[in-house]
């Protein structure tokens, strides 16, 4: 597996990824499918993304993790979200990307990183444990689109800058 930056020609076969995941329902709070012009902005060349990388073999995109400034993080974070092909499934894409996203966060001199994961999302919490994030906040009963609640439990992995 290979590890590398995203870019523009990456745009289409991420936004598909994206979207399967999407449609699938129940892993992430991103409820309506994007277009490949409003994954750019979201996750490669937009205002808010810091970093984008994607997990790659023989060719084909099997993940990709991102670091954004969207959504006012908490001071001195950057919000993380990470997102696997589905069909089919390759264990250990997140496991490969997050060295590489870690990496970005400690250049730009951040504290922390944040994930906030759907409650209902088993595999993604289970996935940010492992990594070494820890617990520190819940929001409840965030209305999904059809108004059903589900709690978003807010993690953080420390970095190095925060243990000095």
């Amino acid at each position: 597996m290979r590890i590398r930056k995203a870019v523009s020609s990456d745009t289409e076969a991420l936004s598909t990824l994206l979207n399967e995941i999407i449609r699938a329902g129940g892993t992430t709070a991103i409820e309506t499918p994007l277009s490949a012009a409003e994954f750019a902005d979201w996750f490669i060349d937009g205002a808010f993304p810091l970093a984008c990388h994607v997990a790659e073999r023989d060719g084909t995109l099997l993940g990709f993790q991102s670091l954004s400034g969207f959504g006012d993080p908490p001071q001195g974070s950057a919000d993380i979200a990470t997102f696997a092909r589905m069909s089919p499934k390759t264990k250990g894409v997140g496991k490969a990307l997050f060295p590489a996203t870690r990496a970005v966060a400690e250049e730009l001199g951040l504290t922390f990183i944040n994930a906030t994961i759907r409650a209902d999302n088993v595999s993604g919490l289970a996935y940010y444990t492992a990594m070494g994030f820890e617990d520190y906040d819940r929001q409840v009963a965030v209305p999904l689109l059809d108004g059903t609640p589900v709690d978003r439990i807010k993690k953080r992995f420390l970095l190095n800058a925060a243990a000095a």
